[in-house]
């Protein structure tokens, strides 16, 4: 099916009632998805002899087991997430958002522009991308109401969330972080490998590259076919802003001098950690928690006062309300997925078809179908690393890019799996079956891009 078919299809009133009556709420997404999981898990794994009869007990055991698990994983990513979002919140992003908007005087310019900057910041920092997307799709729509344009906002939309399409290959992407670290659980078989082996391989570049110019070029392309008829957004409720008198020490919260020099300190120790970190270790310092402290520091010194940092942190947490409360209900998927052995089977099933050439392609196929119940890279990595990459070291194929393809197709289902996108739906007032059928489209040319690569490399 051609682009002018596509977006055709997508624009009819049927196609989009289907959608709609078919696609349930992301909270109802993640209990159907735990149902599938469990039932699968009862039929496939293996039961204990001892526990033959009482083996659907044990899954739910299971379930609970893993339902806790990620609380400190959960914590990093929501801080990601929220300071993500408090950076894209400082005036200088504001400032940067609204001149961007000059340039988007069309779906199809909209669409390109609002796609580039995504993915662009994508590799920086995910939570950022995801957060700088939805704003700056919002702010687009903004605009072409008050000029009574018409656009095609679900393609917008769609536009601002492609960076989570591009993010494992980026500096806060979980996978390659995690095995950056020392002491990372599969340290003793595969030692520590430095994100000059995975973030910055040619292979990866390649594929950076390759996103950046093709997945904007496509949405442009989509964009320039008939827009919808002008839309009406919602205006959101804002609380009058109250003069309260500050007194006494309250004044430092408002003062400019410690928020900005804290941000100049924890900026400091950053950069000099990038500098004076052992040589031998490559860029392995650079972990989630390297980027959340980077982030906390630069959040700090761009809002100018603790008063405003912490204005701009409440508003963040808003956004991560869907991730906070669905995360433990994944944790759970994946407790059963783990413990009954279900993610090992579908691992292994991949695996025993696959040679030193497609390994890679396996893998990467396999991330992708276990992320749409396990939608966490770091989560994934937990289940899935151990088996890939025993084959990987069997099949004499590279670590590094073993570790690359399991996260190529971490983030190619978020363009179905609508649980990332809930801070950019709460932002633009979408709804997850109104961006699907365009990131869907998006789906379609990461997979061809990312399958070349690793053919390629």
């Amino acid at each position: 099916m051609n682009p002018e078919e596509f977006a055709s299809l997508g624009m009819t009133k049927r196609f989009r009632q289907l959608f709609y009556h078919l696609f349930p709420s992301p909270f109802a997404i993640a209990v159907i998805l735990t149902v599938v999981v469990f039932i699968l898990a009862l039929i496939f794994t293996q039961r204990p002899e001892n526990a033959v009869s009482t083996y659907p007990v044990k899954l739910l055991e299971y379930w609970q087991t893993g339902f806790w698990e990620l609380l400190s994983f959960t914590m990093q990513m929501a801080l990601i997430l929220i300071l993500g979002h408090t950076l894209a919140l400082t005036p200088i992003f504001n400032k940067l958002i609204g001149q961007l908007t000059k340039y988007c005087n069309s779906t199809a310019q909209a669409a390109l522009v609002v796609s580039l900057f995504t993915i662009l910041l994508s590799f920086f920092n995910w939570g950022l991308c995801l957060i700088f997307g939805a704003i700056f799709a919002r702010k687009v729509a903004e605009r072409s109401q008050e000029l009574g344009k018409p656009l095609n906002y679900p393609l917008i939309g769609a536009a601002g969330y492609a960076g989570m399409m591009c993010w494992h290959g980026g500096f806060s992407g979980s996978a390659p972080l995690t095995v950056s670290g020392a002491d990372h659980f599969l340290e003793s078989q595969i030692g520590v490998i430095g994100i000059d082996q995975t973030v910055l391989s040619g292979m990866n570049i390649s594929t950076s590259i390759s996103l950046i110019i093709l997945v904007p070029l496509a949405l442009f392309l989509m964009g320039r076919y008939k827009a919808d008829k002008p839309f009406k957004l919602k205006k959101d409720k804002q609380k009058e802003d109250k003069l309260i008198e500050v007194i006494g020490s309250e004044k430092i919260d408002h003062w400019k001098f410690p928020a900005i020099g804290l941000g100049l300190i924890i900026c400091f120790i950053a950069i000099r950690q990038a500098f004076y970190h052992p040589s031998d270790a490559g860029l392995g310092f650079i972990d989630l928690n390297y980027i959340n402290f980077l982030l906390f520091g630069l959040g700090l010194m761009l809002h100018g006062s603790f008063s405003k940092f912490l204005a701009a942190v409440q508003k963040a947490v808003g956004g991560s309300t869907g991730i906070i409360i669905q995360f433990p209900l994944y944790a759970g998927i994946m407790g059963i997925m783990k413990y009954s052995g279900l993610g090992a089977e579908i691992s292994y099933a991949f695996v025993a078809i696959s040679n030193q050439t497609t390994l890679p392609i396996f893998t990467f196929l396999s991330a992708g179908l276990v992320n749409i119940f396990v939608p966490s890279g770091g989560g994934q990595w937990v289940v899935q690393g151990p088996i890939v990459t025993e084959a990987a070291q069997a099949l004499g194929v590279s670590i590094p890019k073993t570790v690359m393809a399991l996260s190529y197709g971490d983030q190619l289902t978020n363009m179905l799996q609508p649980f990332w996108a809930l801070p950019l739906l709460g932002i633009t007032q979408l709804k997850a079956k109104d961006i699907l059928p365009y990131s869907a489209f998006v789906l379609l040319i990461g997979m061809t891009i990312f399958i070349v690569n690793l053919l390629i490399f």
